[in-house]
C-alpha cells in the first residue's frame, strides 16, 4: 500500500506541474496580455509600461518560474481590475462554489445509486426503462435549460424556493439540483451495469444459496464491488461541478468561482484567471488521487 501511495503521489505531482504550465501558458497564447490589459485606446508608451510592470518583457521561462515561486509562497498575484490581492478574492468566492458542488454531488448520488440498483435488480422492467429515460434526459439537457425549468416551476409558478442569491440553504437547492442532475446519468448507468455484473457472479450465487437475505446480498456482496468505478466517476464529476458551474451560477446569480471566472475573462484579469485555472486543475488532480486511494482501500487488487 505504501508503494502504491508513493507512485500515485508522484503522478499527481507531475500532473500538477504540467497543469501549472498549461494554465500559465493559456494567457499568453490568447495574445499579448499587455495589450489586452491596457485597452484598445492605450498608447504604445502605456502598453510598454504595463509590460514592464507585470514582467511581460522578460523571457517566458523566467515569467513562469517567478509565478510558480510566488504561488508556492501563497502569493497568487494582484487583480489589475479589482486592485486587490487575488487570494482574498478567491476566498470570498470559493465557499459558494464548494457548497454548491457538495450539495450537487450529494443529490446526484442520492438519486442515481438507488435508481441504478433498482434498475439492475429488475432489468428491462418499467422501472429500468424509466431510469433510462431519466439518464438520457439528464445527459442531453443543457444545464442552463434545466436551471430555467427549475426556476419557472419551483420559483415562479409554485414560489417554493428562491431563484437567486446565496443568502440561505434554500438558495442552493435549485442550483444544486440543476448541477447534480447532469452528473446523475453517468453514475446511475455505472451502478446499474456494475450491479448486473456482480449479481451474476459466482460468489453472489453462492451467497444466495447459503440463504443470505436480499439486503445482505445487495449491500455486502453486490454494491460493495459495483461501487468501485462509481467512486472514480463521482470524484471526477465533483471536479467538473467546481470548474463547470459557470452557467448555473450565472443563471441563479450566485457569486461563486464560476461566475468570477466568467467576469475575469471579460475583464481580461490575468492574475485571477491564472489562479482559477490552477485551482480547478489542482482540484481535479487531488480528487483523482483521492479516488485512487479510496478504490485501493475498497479493492486491494488495485494496489498490485
Amino acid at each position: 500500500m505504501g508503494m502504491f501511495i508513493v507512485k500515485r503521489l508522484g503522478v499527481t505531482a507531475l500532473v500538477l506541474l504540467v497543469t501549472s504550465m498549461i494554465s500559465f501558458s493559456l494567457i499568453h497564447l490568447a495574445g499579448d496580455p499587455a495589450v489586452a490589459m491596457a485597452g484598445e485606446r492605450a498608447t504604445p508608451e502605456q502598453i510598454e509600461t504595463i509590460r514592464r510592470l507585470y514582467g511581460f518583457d522578460r523571457p517566458f521561462h523566467e515569467q513562469y518560474l517567478h509565478w510558480v515561486g510566488n504561488v508556492l509562497e501563497g502569493n497568487l498575484g494582484r487583480s489589475n481590475y479589482l486592485k486587490e490581492e487575488v487570494a482574498p478574492i478567491l476566498a470570498r468566492h470559493l465557499p459558494v462554489t464548494a457548497q454548491l458542488g457538495v450539495l450537487a454531488l450529494a443529490f446526484a448520488l442520492f438519486v442515481s445509486i438507488p435508481l441504478g440498483v433498482i434498475a439492475a435488480l429488475r432489468p428491462n422492467s418499467l422501472i429500468d426503462r424509466a431510469a433510462l429515460v431519466i439518464a438520457v434526459t439528464g445527459q442531453s439537457m443543457p444545464s442552463f435549460l434545466s436551471s430555467i425549468a427549475l426556476i419557472f416551476g419551483f420559483g415562479v409558478m409554485l414560489r417554493w424556493l428562491p431563484i437567486s442569491g446565496t443568502g440561505s440553504f434554500a438558495h442552493y437547492i435549485l442550483p444544486a439540483i440543476a448541477l447534480g442532475y447532469y452528473a446523475s446519468p453517468a453514475i446511475m448507468r455505472l451502478t446499474r451495469s456494475g450491479m448486473i455484473e456482480v449479481l451474476q457472479s459466482d460468489h453472489v450465487r453462492t451467497a444466495r444459496a447459503y440463504g443470505l437475505s436480499a439486503w445482505q446480498m445487495i449491500v455486502r456482496h453486490g454494491l460493495r464491488h459495483a461501487i468501485i468505478p462509481v467512486v472514480s466517476v463521482a470524484t471526477v464529476q465533483f471536479g467538473y461541478m467546481l470548474g463547470g458551474s459557470v452557467v448555473v451560477e450565472a443563471v441563479f446569480s450566485m457569486d461563486g468561482i464560476g461566475n468570477l471566472a466568467w467576469l475575469s475573462i471579460r475583464r481580461y484579469d490575468v492574475e485571477v484567471i491564472q489562479a482559477i485555472l490552477l485551482i480547478v486543475a489542482a482540484t481535479y488532480a487531488l480528487l483523482a488521487l483521492a479516488a485512487d486511494l479510496l478504490n485501493a482501500v475498497l479493492d486491494p487488487r488495485i494496489r498490485v
